[in-house]
């Protein structure tokens, strides 16, 4: 036999110690390895504890690829829910609750600045609520007070006008006048050269807000005139820029304005934000607080946001507890 055979021989002195360690009963040549596998079956087994560890590892990164993937596709899904429900609480918003105005001219200095946006409360006059003595108003013309407005056309006054409307911009409509109430109906309002203005024969302290270096009527005094009730007397603060009451008494109502025609009262500077702040009653007309409010665009998606994350916490919760039932069925 060939020596090279001879040397893997089990007849061979080398093989017997291997023989010796049989005598436990197990095979010749397997020593101590063979109690309980043979070494092949030793590392499979092995092998195989491992890819079953691997195995899990690899299944839970799959599950979270799969809930990250669910979780992005339900974004992008959610995002037109998401900007529609602002837009239609944005409206309704708009609507009842608060609508912005850009104001453009000086005749409410200095309470209020030629580009300033001011937040108008339109909730209280649906709970009855009627302007009061004091108040800065926003009121539609009540004919007769503006000159017509101008046609506009092109694709950005579309876009302002649609904006507008959903009140995620100032309002586009030119045609509105804001202006302080002095007088109520059924008020008696008076001012003679170089006096104050007096209503129900009390002066007014007007200080607080009159244009510094203005007269109260110097201009144009007026008066007595009896205010029809549900009607108001209004004026502008910078009293010597400001075509008000006093300049339309040759109309209806002699100067005065319909509380229908009334868009609400003005309550906050929302804009530029160095100038924000609200827009109290003066001492001289009672103390009245005045609530601060957001803008319909934010108010809506304040509103939208928790219903549509509520939603996207369902559908993430059920993609989780699939991707559990799914790995419960594969470990099964």
């Amino acid at each position: 036999m060939d020596p090279g055979g001879e040397a893997s021989g089990e007849d061979s002195p080398g093989a017997r110690p291997g023989s010796g360690g049989a005598a436990g009963g197990d095979e010749p040549g397997h020593g101590d390895h063979g109690r309980d596998a043979p070494p092949g079956d030793a590392d499979t087994a092995a092998d195989a504890d491992a890819a079953v560890g691997h195995g899990d590892d690899a299944e839970d990164d799959a599950a979270g690829r799969r809930r990250r993937a669910a979780k992005q596709r339900s974004f992008w899904k959610e995002l037109p829910l998401l900007i529609g429900i602002a837009v239609v609480l944005a409206l309704l918003i708009k609507t009842f609750l608060v609508q912005a105005f850009s104001i453009p001219s000086n005749s409410m200095q200095d309470t209020l600045q030629k580009g300033d946006r001011v937040l108008v409360d339109k909730l209280t006059p649906w709970f009855g609520s009627e302007p009061e003595r004091g108040e800065v108003v926003v009121f539609h013309d009540p004919g007769g007070w503006l000159a017509e407005a101008p046609e506009r056309g092109g694709v950005g006054s579309a876009v302002q006008s649609a904006l507008s409307f959903i009140g995620l911009m100032p309002s586009a409509d030119e045609q509105d006048l804001i202006k302080r109430v002095i007088a109520v109906g059924g008020d008696t309002v008076e001012c003679q050269e170089n006096g104050q203005v007096m209503v129900n024969g009390e002066p007014l302290d007007e200080s607080d807000y009159l244009y510094p270096g203005n007269t109260p009527c110097g201009d144009e005094p007026f008066g007595p005139i009896e205010v029809p009730e549900g009607r108001l007397w209004v004026m502008g603060d910078h009293r010597q820029d400001s075509l008000d009451s006093r300049y339309h008494q040759n109309l209806i109502g002699q100067g005065t304005v319909s509380e229908d025609d009334v868009v609400g009262r003005a309550i906050v500077i929302a804009w530029p934000v160095t100038r924000w702040g609200t827009l109290p009653v003066p001492d001289a007309f009672g103390t009245l607080g005045a609530a601060a409010a957001a803008g319909p665009a934010a108010l809506g998606l304040a509103g939208a946001l928790p219903l549509v994350l509520w939603r996207r916490r369902r559908l993430l919760d059920r993609a989780v507890a699939s991707a559990a039932a799914g790995e419960e069925q594969v470990r099964g």
